[in-house]
């Protein structure tokens, strides 16, 4: 074990044990992202420019929270263990064991979106543009749940603030969830919040939401370089991780409506 090692601090993943009743960190991150964007959203949309009012903004969370749910753990199914679940398929229903995708997750957002937007007849990037400027929050408490939960650690390091995480052997490691919550949660926040300030102009419509795929899919991709890859799957194809085949998708969506934004805004100026 490298001499400079950091020892992993000494967390208990359930924060309240009531009986069989527990109380999660994992499941606080939820909570807290969820809670916290449809506060920061409920703001925003109350500037000028914004279709969807804050009221609205009520409904949104409760599609946000089914799609994160069943986007999520559908995911984790599909992505990362269909044969073990297509033979105990009552597990699927076991959320409290854990097992959650976040590019499972983003579809199932992005698929509640779609349906809140139909149903309240609010333009669908519209709608796409504002959770995309609040998803940064919850993946910057779900990564810290990663790290208290000493799980989808990295790949081993000899750098100096290399951590020995519990289960993952003697060799010190790269803390690759607290990577991902500074890119993919403090970074990313911070841009597309800058992007999202003042008052919004209806004809950029879908560069918010595309900035935050390609954002996160090269911040989920360069992470990846340093988390250790999932030990059933390994490099697929030998040279690439599940995390960085599912980004490359949300790269190419990210700047297909990057792109789109500018071209449909340019053909309003000029008419």
């Amino acid at each position: 074990m490298s001499f400079l090692a950091i020892p992993f601090p000494a967390f208990d993943p359930v924060l309240i044990q009531l009986g069989p009743f527990a109380i999660r960190w994992y499941a606080l991150a939820y909570i807290a992202g969820l809670l916290g964007g449809w506060q920061l959203l409920k703001r925003m949309v109350a500037r000028p420019g914004w279709t969807m009012t804050p009221e609205q903004v009520d409904d949104l969370l409760f599609f946000a929270t089914l799609g994160v749910i069943l986007g999520g753990r559908l995911g984790f199914v599909l992505f990362y263990h269909p044969l073990y679940y297509l033979s105990n398929p009552l597990q699927i229903l076991a959320v409290w064991q854990g097992g959650m995708s976040f590019h499972g997750g983003l579809v199932g957002v992005l698929v509640a979106c779609w349906l809140f937007a139909r149903s309240r007849g609010i333009p669908a990037l519209e709608v796409g543009d504002a959770v995309a400027t609040v998803t940064p929050v919850g993946l910057f408490f779900g990564r810290l749940a990663n790290f208290i939960n000493a799980e989808l650690w990295g790949r081993p390091t000899e750098l100096p603030w290399g951590m020995v995480f519990p289960n993952a052997g003697p060799l010190p490691r790269h803390p690759s969830q607290l990577y991902e919550a500074a890119l993919e949660g403090i970074l990313l926040f911070i841009v597309l919040q800058v992007m999202a300030r003042g008052a919004r102009d209806p004809a950029t419509a879908g560069r918010l939401g595309g900035t935050f795929l390609l954002g996160y899919g090269l911040c989920r991709a360069f992470v990846e370089l340093f988390r250790e890859p999932d030990a059933h799957l390994g490099l697929l194809f030998g040279f690439i991780t599940m995390g960085q085949l599912l980004s490359l998708p949300m790269i190419l969506l990210g700047l297909v409506l990057i792109a789109w934004s500018w071209r449909d805004r340019g053909r309003r100026v000029a008419s």
